[in-house]
Parts: C-alpha cells; structure tokens; sequence
C-alpha cells in the first residue's frame, strides 16, 4: 500500500512539474486580427441550428445546416487566405521581415511529451494507465500469476 501511494504521489509530482514547467501556448507579438463579425454571426446560426437540429431531428434543419456549414467553411477559407495574402505582400527583405517569415515558417515544433495535459488526450489515456499499472507490479514484493501475466503483457506492448 504504501508503494502505491508513493508511485502515485511521485507520478503526480511529475507530471505537476512538467505542466507547470512547459509554456501553455507561446506568446505572440502580434495577436490575431479577429474573425469578421459576418462570419462570427453565420457560424453562430449553424451552432443554434445545428442544437436545434439534434433536439427536433427534422430533416429539413439538417439540409440547412449542412448548407451553413458548407458557406461557413468557404467563407472563413476565404478569409483566411486574403489574410495570408495580405501578410505576404507586407513582407520586405529590406527590414528582414521576410527572413523572420520564412524562419518561423519553417519551424517545426517539437512534439509534446505523452504524459503532458496539453498533449494527445488518447496517447495520454492509453499509456498512463499501463505505465502506473507495470510500477505497481514491478515494486510488488510478491507477485501473483495474474499480475505476473499482466506484467508480461505491459512489457510486451
């Protein structure tokens, strides 16, 4: 019992260090420009339409839906792309922006750890799990055949 609450204690301090210690998001010099209010305001009709959709089960909502899906996501692409477009005529390889463009693009980002809150939920459930369960058994004085075969089978995957 009380390697248990040892590992369990000592798993938690851990993975408490690692969230506290890796940056929720990076920060950014220059925000986001918002998404225009048009666009906001169709996306929000679907989301009302769509709750409607799945309480009524109409048929004739769901077209409806669809259809605002369908003109949400090509107007936000839309959007999107002017921005993009806009971002790269203002770069200038006088005052290095096109430099500092091509570098973060280029950039890629190092993968989280599994056992990170901010990283893949469904890596995170399938090894935490099976990582605590082997602790157990391997600092179990005795163990059973059960989790003899449990152990082989962690150690296996």
């Amino acid at each position: 019992m009380a390697i248990d609450t040892c590992v369990e204690n000592f798993s938690g301090a851990v993975l408490k260090s690692l969230a506290a210690s890796t940056p929720k998001r990076r920060p950014r010099a220059d925000p986001r420009p918002p998404i225009p209010a048009d666009i906001e305001d169709e996306t929000r009709l679907k989301n009302r339409l769509r709750r409607q959709r799945q309480v009524t089960r109409y048929p004739t909502l769901r077209a409806e839906v669809n259809r605002l899906q369908r003109s949400v996501t090509r107007r936000h692409n839309e959007w999107r792309n002017d921005q993009w477009s806009s971002t790269l005529e203002s770069l200038d390889p006088e005052d290095q922006s096109l430099w500092r463009m091509a570098k973060r693009v280029m950039r890629v980002p190092p993968p989280s750890p599994p056992g990170h809150p901010e990283g893949n939920r469904s890596q995170k459930l399938r090894k935490r799990k099976p990582l605590l369960t082997l602790w157990r058994l391997s600092f179990s004085r005795w163990p059973t055949l059960q989790s003899r075969q449990l152990l082989k089978w962690l150690t296996w995957r």
